[in-house]
């Protein structure tokens, strides 16, 4: 048969076909399918410069630590800040109120923005369960999903802002902050409405994502000046001596603020870097950001319409806003007098950062305990100790990990231990739960001594001194975890009607005893 034949044409033609239909293939595509088509490609042909997929990385990340954030707060508010908590609210918002003279006006609103000034003050245990538990099922829904938008994330932002403005000192610290400013910043990274994952027609902005960006920048920047102007160890490499007797990111030891600082460091990565959190597939979320991909290079993307150029304003106007507040911010760091975790404006959109600008070289902890002997004074009282759920106690019971779940009470014992009980005025009424068996105040602590019989007639606080066990040592053998050695009385034995007066003069709710 001739080579010219008929017969050897159509396959000569058909192959020919096939190579001119393969020529523009990128490698690993597989015959006959389009572009995107390959699942096993798909990941490695997403092209940098898009920040879908980081969106909804960021945002379910943000919704994990407004979940916890919320959950500490539905299960610790009620004994802290509630109707009989350590601090009520209501007695809080009440002299907020005094303050301004008046019935409830902007200036009140702007000092404690709280939605609890709306809300009916007689049932505040109910109000706060309520706004902790409407953030809980929407940081859950966004965390389980992926899909938020404008609305979600403004409830939770405003639901966590006021716990905030009304926790006082159980919510004092810079975490707090960071929360808020973090989750404002993500009210602006979704759509209004839309609850899609990939709303394709309001693109992750790039004034949000900077400002993301210059948050994390701000953290890092801010915690590094306040350690080298704080303290001489971290100048001579000697703090972190100290510093680390446990892993932070693991034990828990600073709540959810490790875990928090990840959140805006994602906006520093694009699809590209983050596609490999997500199957491949057709169809799958991979697949749909590289078809917008495709779209844009072949400038097959629709004119922006009314809504997206108002959305744009916006954005605009939110990078104005956010250059404004960061000018006393800026001042702050560049001062050698910075202070650190401080916000300039009552709703905390921008706030200058740091930690452990000075490092303790010891750690000292305060040991409450109760004794029913009728009289304190005498030699052969037996003094029981509480055990708090995670604060160093008993020399036996090993650290415990709970992170980045915070104990709120647990972390102030600790702030206390450094100064005396009259600056914390809030011991002196947890000791006046203890002596009444307060089965609310008593939901904190992991041990009572007196579960199951008559309260303690009176309770005191010991100072002590809390060192590590040495591996190989005799108390270490002994089972021990901690070293500890007394350094005398921090709390003077009182009993319930001592402090009476006290109670009233402060309008807190006299315990009743069983």
């Amino acid at each position: 048969m001739r080579i010219g034949s008929p017969a050897m044409a159509a396959p000569e033609e058909s192959l020919r076909r096939r190579k001119a239909g393969n020529a523009g293939a990128e490698p690993g595509s597989t015959p006959g399918r389009g572009p995107g088509r390959d699942p096993t490609a798909c990941n490695a042909r997403l092209r940098a410069g898009t920040f879908w997929l980081t969106r909804i990385v960021l945002l379910r990340a943000l919704a994990f630590v407004y979940f916890v954030a919320f959950l500490v707060a539905f299960q610790q508010n009620k004994q802290l800040i509630g109707d009989r908590g350590l601090l009520p609210c209501r007695t809080y918002l009440k002299s907020v109120q005094q303050y301004f003279r008046g019935p409830v006006g902007w200036g009140a609103v702007s000092y404690a923005p709280t939605v609890l000034w709306l809300l009916d003050w007689s049932h505040m245990d109910s109000n706060l369960d309520a706004l902790a538990l409407l953030g809980l099922g929407v940081s859950s829904f966004i965390l389980l999903t992926g899909c938020a938008n404008m609305v979600l994330m403004a409830t939770l932002w405003v639901l966590y802002m006021s716990l905030v403005n009304v926790g006082q000192i159980w919510y004092s610290f810079g975490w707090e902050s960071q929360l808020l400013e973090t989750g404002f910043l993500g009210i602006f990274l979704c759509p209004l409405w839309s609850l899609s994952r990939l709303p394709t027609g309001t693109p992750p902005s790039q004034i949000v994502l900077w400002g993301f960006r210059w948050l994390i920048f701000r953290i890092m920047l801010g915690a590094g000046l306040i350690k080298i102007r704080g303290d001489r160890c971290w100048r001579d490499l000697t703090c972190m001596d100290f510093h680390y007797e446990v892993v932070l990111v693991i034990s828990g030891n600073l709540s959810f603020l490790n875990w928090l600082t990840m959140v805006p460091s994602v906006a520093c990565f694009d699809d590209a870097t983050l596609g490999f959190l997500f199957p491949s597939g057709p169809g799958g979320l991979k697949d749909q950001v590289l078809k917008l991909q495709e779209e844009a290079t072949r400038g097959l993307r629709p004119p922006p319409r009314y809504g997206c150029m108002v959305r744009r304003a916006v954005h605009v106007a939110l990078g104005v806003l956010v250059a404004w507040l960061s000018v006393p911010v800026v001042i702050n760091l560049l001062s050698p007098t910075q202070v650190m975790n401080t916000s300039f404006n009552p709703l905390r959109i921008v706030n200058t950062y740091g930690a452990f600008g000075s490092i303790t070289k010891e750690r000292t902890e305060v040991i409450l305990q109760g004794t029913a002997s009728l009289n304190a004074s005498t030699p052969d009282a037996v003094w029981e100790d509480y055990e708090f759920k995670c604060k160093p106690g008993d020399p036996g019971r090993r650290p415990c990990l709970i992170s980045p779940y915070h104990h709120r009470l647990d972390w102030l014992m600790w702030f206390a231990a450094f100064q005396t009980y009259e600056h914390h005025e809030w011991i002196l009424h947890l000791a006046g739960k203890l002596l009444a068996n307060d089965a609310a105040a008593l939901s904190l602590l992991a041990l009572n001594p007196f579960e199951n019989r008559a309260p303690p007639r009176w309770v005191r606080g010991e100072h002590y001194r809390y060192k590590f066990s040495r591996p190989g040592g005799r108390h270490a053998a002994a089972g021990k975890w901690w070293v500890r050695r007394r350094l005398g009385p921090y709390l003077p034995p009182v009993s319930l009607p001592d402090l009476k007066d006290y109670f009233q003069s402060r309008e807190w709710p006299y315990p009743e005893l069983p």
